[in-house]
């Protein structure tokens, strides 16, 4: 800016004012939440100016550009990550045309939406690569500094920062800027794995941020408290609060945060040590209008406060790896999760799925349990929604199954309908339910259901949730925090031995594996040599294998599982042979017979076998056991 060096100086010396949200100011001009706001850099130059240069008008000295969101991640939930620099770059040059010489501009970088708990080691370089890839862009096009804001993980904001100064190395020397490294903490006054402001300021200094603050989650009271406890790392703190927390208001979300009380908070702030004020969703140019006021008259008076600050220079190196378990927990094996754990590896199991009805009533599903059990059948098998259908929810079925039958059951559980926090909600009730024996499976996509127009929400695939209930069994919740105790969930997780892309396949079950998987269950599988294949190839990972049967019913069940469930291929001349036994009786008796064979081919090699009867006619699941184990 005119008559100062860069920004980094100024916020070692005096108050800076930062602007304030610019989602919900483009929501207030009519552009819905379903739009993609960032590609409105591109699309809507016009609108996005309109923002920045009220902002400007009212006192910010710090214009943030419209790229929050235009990383590779959160840019492809849109299809638009071929248009990451072309964003990125119309981003900076509608903020730098309204600045002029009259204030800086820092380019905005934001999180990429994942859940790093739940995304395998090798994708955090990925990660650090996007956020390399978004900073170099933005510094190529000449910010004033790098913006990382509203970081929830710790290690996301590490990594975010260590792209950015990838990028900056790779910059020439007259175009390096700051880097301003800004989180977001909960109503507790922690990050998502229990970080203090306290500990997270060191850990900002150490990892290279050359300011720090805190954005985001909170109003100003909120923010005041945990940004003032960030003081003592020796680094310039930037504090830019909501306008409070959203309310509904005549069906619509307002904060209710007044300029005014901003004003007040401002003066606190900056008073305390705070140099960078600011403002984040649901601030608008009034609230910055206010603070700017704050600052004018803090300055003129020399009541900043704030405790020295220093250069990078010392900064220890924080230690960051997770213990294998929290505090006071003790990892338990596979033999001490309840009788099911206990019975594989020394009897053969045998496991059949029996599914919740589509109504209201239970008790066919039940008296079938109960029938299976009095068979000899081990443990009973419930889907979660199996091809997408609208069905009770299988805890439910499971529980009575536990309750009433005195047998285990082992419950699916997809990330195909529930949110991350509705995941961990479900996880942590069945626990307390009693129902810890988990088949974790990514689940079949809306479109093949009964209603193909529900929307999926897949938060994370399989091997996120399993990595995830891993680290709960470990005493953590998805976040990194201590529990307090640890869950004792039974991991089971699917395999397709028939699969297309089958070592894509492979690859994905040593990662299963990897994220705490214990028990694979397969698909259905009619050819011998291919599951002959497939337990050669899976021997190293030292997996029970529950092998999985579907007795056919009739030449018509053959072809449609042949030809249109995702996974199953039953060959030509076991079709040929269901054809040859026509219909009925004799028609089950062949699909009973092709079961049997296919288990006495593998019994001496794997754990167990997991029975999936068609069209709900239990019986048949005995006969295919019926002397062989």
């Amino acid at each position: 800016m005119a008559g100062e060096r860069d920004l980094l100086t100024a916020l070692s010396q005096r108050p800076v004012v930062f602007d304030g949200a610019m989602g919900t100011q483009i929501y207030e001009r009519g552009v819905l939440y379903t739009q993609n706001f960032d590609q409105l850099c591109v699309t809507r130059a016009d609108l996005v100016k309109s923002v920045h240069a009220g902002y400007l008008a009212a006192g910010a000295e710090v214009l943030q550009t419209n790229t929050f969101g235009a990383n590779r991640y959160r840019l492809a939930l849109h299809n638009l990550e071929g248009q990451l620099e072309a964003i990125n770059r119309a981003g900076v040059r509608i903020a730098r045309e309204v600045a002029g010489d009259q204030a800086w501009v820092a380019g905005s970088i934001g999180p990429s939406g994942k859940i790093l708990k739940s995304v395998r080691a090798g994708e955090l370089d990925e990660l650090r690569e996007a956020f390399r890839d978004q900073a170099a862009v933005l510094l190529d096009e000449g910010v004033d500094a790098l913006i990382l804001e509203t970081f929830r993980q710790p290690e996301e904001v590490r990594l975010a920062i260590e792209g950015a100064k990838l990028a900056l190395d790779a910059t020439a020397e007259d175009k390096r800027c700051p880097i301003i490294a800004s989180v977001s903490f909960d109503s507790f006054g922690t990050m998502a794995d229990g970080t203090g402001p306290e500990e997270m300021a060191q850990r900002l200094v150490a990892w290279g941020a050359d300011v720090i603050g805190v954005n985001c989650a909170d109003g100003p009271a909120g923010v005041y408290e945990t940004a003032t406890k960030m003081l003592g790392a020796g680094r310039p703190i930037v504090a830019q609060p909501n306008a409070g927390l959203p309310r509904r208001v005549e069906g619509r979300f307002a904060y209710m945060a007044t300029p005014d009380y901003f004003l007040v908070f401002a003066r606190r702030m900056l008073k305390a040590g705070v140099r960078g004020i600011g403002g984040c969703c649901g601030t608008t140019p009034e609230h910055v209008r206010q603070m700017a006021a704050a600052a004018r008259m803090v300055g003129a008076t020399g009541e900043v406060g704030g405790p020295e600050i220093v250069s990078l220079a010392g900064a220890h190196e924080l230690r960051e790896a997770t213990p294998q378990v929290a505090p006071g927990v003790t990892r338990i094996s596979l033999a001490e999760k309840g009788p099911l754990g206990a019975k594989i590896g020394k009897k053969f199991v045998v496991s059949v799925e029996v599914n919740p009805p589509a109504g209201l009533s239970p008790q066919k599903a039940l008296d079938a349990a109960r029938m299976l059990r009095d068979g000899g059948v081990d443990v009973i098998n419930v889907a979660d929604g199996a091809r997408a259908t609208a069905r009770m929810g299988n805890f439910a079925l499971c529980h009575r199954i536990q309750d009433e039958l005195g047998m285990p059951a082992i419950m699916h559980v997809t990330t195909r309908d529930r949110n991350l926090l509705g995941l961990v909600a479900h996880l942590l009730g069945c626990h307390e339910l009693g129902l810890t024996n988990l088949v974790v499976i990514t689940g079949d996509p809306p479109k093949m259901g009964d209603f193909p127009d529900a929307t999926p929400v897949y938060d994370v695939d399989s091997v996120g949730l399993l990595r995830l209930i891993d680290g709960m069994n470990r005493g953590f919740d998805p976040g990194g925090k201590p529990l307090g105790g640890a869950t004792r969930f039974l991991l089971a997780t699917g395999a397709e031995p028939a699969a297309k892309d089958y070592q894509r396949e492979l690859d994905r079950l040593k990662k299963k594996r990897e994220a705490g998987a214990e028990i694979v269950m397969t698909q259905p599988v009619y050819d011998p040599d291919v599951l002959d294949r497939f337990l050669n190839d899976v021997a190293s990972l030292e997996m029970p294998v529950l092998v999985g049967l579907l007795p056919l019913a009739s030449y018509r069940n053959a072809e449609f599982l042949h030809n249109e469930v995702p996974g199953m291929s039953v060959p030509h001349e076991i079709r040929e042979r269901m054809r040859k036994a026509g219909a009925g009786e004799e028609a089950r008796r062949e699909g009973v017979a092709i079961a049997r064979e296919m288990l006495l081919a593998v019994k001496s090699r794997v754990a167990g076998a997991y029975i999936m009867p068609p069209l709900g006619r239990y019986e048949l699941a005995l006969r295919v056991i019926d002397g062989v184990v």
